[in-house]
């Protein structure tokens, strides 16, 4: 994969663990969105933590990035979902622990009146290796 993030101060400056853009090229991977649901279990982690639920979240995304011969690094695009803003910081928290802020892919983040199964957050991805 070739890969080169673009940062111009003719836009505004990322506030959090993410890039303006990613130019990349190879063989792409979108990944569905995940939700906190632990595979093993079948059950919800985190109920009412969204902390714990992103933590988990993240461990979903990155067992199928893995299994599509990829990594965090090859993330060039994320989609949070969230159910409140307010919880936004606390989400940002864990999010940045698997992406470098010099390498990050690029971000949306929105608030969504409802997600599958009443979870706090949701993300997807693409990739590409």
């Amino acid at each position: 994969m070739s890969r080169r993030v673009v940062c111009t101060k003719g836009a505004p400056a990322p506030v959090g663990p993410y890039n303006q853009a990613v130019v990349a090229s190879g063989e792409m991977i979108f990944v569905a969105g995940q939700i906190p649901l632990d595979p093993s279990m079948g059950v919800i982690v985190g109920e009412g933590d969204v902390s714990r639920q992103t933590e988990q979240v993240m461990v979903n995304l990155e067992a199928i990035l893995k299994e599509a011969g990829a990594s965090f690094q090859n993330v060039v695009k994320t989609t949070v979902f969230l159910t409140n803003m307010n919880d936004f910081a606390a989400m940002n928290a864990v999010y940045a622990k698997y992406f470098y802020e010099d390498i990050a892919p690029a971000r949306a983040c929105v608030q969504v009146s409802r997600l599958p199964k009443d979870v706090l957050v949701e993300i997807d991805c693409i990739a590409v290796i």
